[in-house]
């Protein structure tokens, strides 16, 4: 797939089958992820990768937006590093670059994904640092679900000339 292709195509999946991804699929998501830019190249995430249908099952009742979780085969939670990145805001951003890098992996590989945010909601990330046992220098910052597509959209046109300014407001 081409990548503007990717980029236009791509649309957050909330409905999936129930096939699993292999292995070697997510490897190649995960390293996505990992070749994201980063402030000063810090390279400040971790992530998670959730297959156990009992977590999964426990994310819904965490975020309110994560139904999808009972259907997905898989989730990813991104994390923050403090001890790589001591600014929280910077490791939104990196972060923030490393999901979109996934999910356009996701995407070329057949696989869907919807992003849900996390931080700074405190009421979302305080359950997930207990779920999983987060030290106290790591932060969720976003969750994916991930599985088979289970329904499809049209591509939206989302070009707007209005929001572009040359040179000045």
């Amino acid at each position: 797939m081409e990548t503007i292709d990717a980029i236009k195509t791509r649309r957050s999946i909330r409905k999936f089958t129930s096939k699993k991804i292999n292995d070697e699929t997510l490897t190649k998501i995960l390293e996505a992820g990992m070749y994201a830019p980063s402030a000063r190249n810090t390279q400040s995430w971790h992530f998670i990768v959730v297959d156990e249908k009992r977590i999964l099952n426990e994310l819904p009742k965490l975020h309110p937006y994560a139904e999808m979780m009972y259907e997905a085969q898989h989730a990813i939670l991104i994390c923050g590093d403090l001890h790589m990145e001591n600014m929280v805001e910077y490791n939104g951003i990196n972060c923030s670059a490393a999901t979109q890098n996934m999910m356009l992996a996701a995407h070329d590989l057949g696989i869907g994904s919807v992003w849900l945010g996390v931080y700074p909601r405190k009421e979302r990330m305080d359950p997930l640092v207990k779920l999983f046992g987060l030290p106290d220098h790591i932060v969720p910052m976003m969750l994916i679900a991930l599985g088979y597509p289970n329904e499809s959209f049209e591509t939206p046109d989302r070009f707007r000339q209005d929001r572009i300014h040359n040179n000045q407001w």
